[in-house]
């Protein structure tokens, strides 16, 4: 059932893929996740989880998008530990968003004073909890973005953190933010995200607290999507749940969504996870 996915070094051209699809135990929800390196003249810097397990007699569904940059460090060690560390949190199940915030914050810890192993990059996340198919718990930090559909219509279950949203932070903190023609804001004219795991050499000007949403789920939600913002730049969160709302399998609709972004020429890594509730 897991998924975890990692490209190897000589899976690293323009054309290079990875799919797979998986579902929970009593098989009524299904999930297919695509990946599809970019353009760019680098490795594969996105990381993903699929899998469901069980957990204290409780059956958990996890889902992540890491989305790295300068390397892939952070988000494979993102992609080995972020979750575990989540679920080892005492508090996880009287106070689930209080124990994914601290381990959101031990995690970046352990990567800022694992510098010299980890390197100096940095990676969003946008990490779902299911419990029992019955809620959901979204955690981001940077533009790596989930979104529901609840009666076919397109719901954002994370926040985009950008550098001109949070200006204020980002300047209180001693920071700046560029806004240089033809470019998108970046923090200290480096950055496009304001908040991050790890970029230790920007850590003192970015945060890494998540924005967390918690929702039950109800009859009238099919879809989830979870991707990078090699998706997002070009496909609206509406045209991706009706693209993955009429693909019955998940992992098909999460290929559509990928190959879709590539013929809206796509330039960056993309990486999509679809969860269909029912059927």
């Amino acid at each position: 059932m897991a998924g975890l996915c990692c490209f190897n070094p000589q899976h690293a051209g323009a054309q290079s893929s990875t799919s797979g699809k998986g579902r929970n135990i009593e098989g009524l929800i299904k999930y297919g996740f695509s990946l599809v390196k970019g353009k760019a003249n680098h490795p594969m810097e996105d990381y993903h989880v699929a899998k469901f397990m069980q957990k204290k007699g409780h059956e958990l569904g996890l889902f992540a998008i890491y989305d790295g940059h300068l390397g892939d460090k952070v988000p494979v060690y993102l992609q080995k530990h972020l979750f575990s560390n989540i679920l080892k949190e005492e508090e996880f199940w009287v106070n689930p968003n209080r124990s994914i915030s601290k381990a959101y914050e031990k995690t970046d810890q352990a990567i800022l004073s694992n510098s010299s192993g980890l390197g100096r990059g940095g990676s969003t996340a946008v990490t779902v909890i299911l419990i029992n198919g019955q809620q959901l718990l979204v955690a981001n930090v940077g533009d790596s973005r989930a979104v529901l559909s609840r009666g076919g219509r397109a719901l954002q279950m994370s926040i985009d953190h950008e550098p001109s949203t949070e200006r204020g932070s980002i300047e209180h903190r001693g920071g700046f933010v560029s806004n240089m023609p033809g470019d998108v804001p970046r923090v200290n004219g480096q950055l496009a995200v304001s908040r991050a795991f790890g970029d230790r050499s920007l850590k003192l000007h970015l945060r890494s607290d998540p924005d967390i949403r918690t929702i039950n789920v109800e009859v009238n939600m099919d879809v989830l999507i979870l991707a990078s913002d090699g998706l997002w730049k070009v496909v609206s969160n509406q045209e991706a749940v009706d693209i993955a709302g009429r693909i019955k399998d998940p992992e098909k609709a999460a290929k559509e969504l990928t190959a879709e972004a590539l013929r809206r020429d796509s330039r960056d890594d993309i990486s999509c996870i679809v969860v269909r509730f029912r059927g």
